[in-house]
């Protein structure tokens, strides 16, 4: 088998200067689950405030969304560790 002989690239040492594209990287997660939290929060306040009939599930449908992205947010590293 061929394949069992090829290296993973993900192993090994990281190259001079990932420190500060690591820093980056947290940034990113950081401001990402930030404003999936306020994205929660505007949901949560939008169906306090909704009055008419039908649009629960406008809001449902919104909060669904965002959670979803939470989810992909804070999964990143492994989806793409799968993917690899």
């Amino acid at each position: 088998m061929l394949i069992a002989g090829v290296p993973d690239p993900g192993t090994g040492v990281a190259p001079p200067g990932s420190e500060g594209f690591l820093t980056i990287l947290q940034w990113a997660a950081n401001i990402g689950l930030g404003l999936g939290v306020l994205g929660v929060i505007v949901a949560g306040a939008m169906m306090a405030v909704a009055s008419r009939r039908g649009e629960g599930q406008e809001h449902g449908s919104r909060l669904m969304w965002v959670l979803a992205g939470c989810i992909v947010i804070g999964s990143a590293s492994g989806l793409v560790t799968a993917v690899a």
